[in-house]
């Protein structure tokens, strides 16, 4: 893809911020939904808006979330009117915390963590995205979440190969817990076909501001 083609899917200025301050009306409501499970408090981050080559997603990420970092990760797709994957990155110290929290032994069993992972991953990701269809006034659909890396350095998470686009939108939100060690971070990829969708919907949000 050509430079100018490129600029032409980048989002402006004007719409990342638009669009970051969609997005932490949906964190609030994720931060808010965490909050009330694990009866403690949800520290939120600034939503971070990068379009990115997929073939340096993991370097994006790694710089992101730390190099040689052991993750363990939720993927959640959403399709529709717009297409793109919800991630959600742990890293172990978060999900031991997590699961003590919940009431659970320090023996869980995998089936157990596994179960746990996918319900948080599930409100962390449906929230936002459900946020930022709300706000854009469409629909917006989702398979069931997954377990898709155990575990794996976060360098290797992605496999560029197997993505279907050349350029991706990437939102990333950390989320946290006061006092402890837990973090995980949601990172929406969208293809380059809705990110050209999204800066539609966001220039006729702004102009009904």
């Amino acid at each position: 893809m050509s430079e100018l083609a490129v600029q032409e899917i980048d989002l402006t200025d004007e719409q990342k911020e638009v669009l970051q301050e969609i997005v932490n009306i949906g964190m609030g409501i994720a931060g808010d939904s965490l909050a009330r499970i694990l009866k403690t408090f949800v520290e939120l981050s600034i939503p971070r808006v990068t379009l990115v080559n997929v073939e340096s997603i993991n370097t994006e990420v790694s710089n992101m979330v730390g190099d040689n970092a052991l993750v363990t990760a939720v993927r959640q797709a959403f399709f529709s009117y717009w297409r793109g994957e919800a991630i959600v990155i742990y890293d172990q110290n978060g999900c031991n915390e997590l699961a003590s929290l919940m009431g659970y032994s320090e023996d869980l069993d995998k089936n157990a963590e596994v179960e746990l992972l996918l319900d948080v991953g599930n409100v962390i990701a449906g929230a936002c995205i459900n946020a930022i269809a709300e706000q854009l006034k469409v629909d917006v659909h989702f398979s069931p979440p997954s377990v898709i890396a155990t575990n794996v350095p976060i360098d290797k998470l992605f496999d560029p190969n197997k993505m279907s686009w050349k350029y991706s939108l990437l939102l990333e939100v950390n989320f946290g817990l006061e006092n402890m060690l837990f973090k995980s971070r949601l990172f929406t990829i969208m293809s380059q076909e809705t990110v050209a969708t999204l800066k539609k919907d966001l220039d006729s949000f702004l102009n009904e501001l």
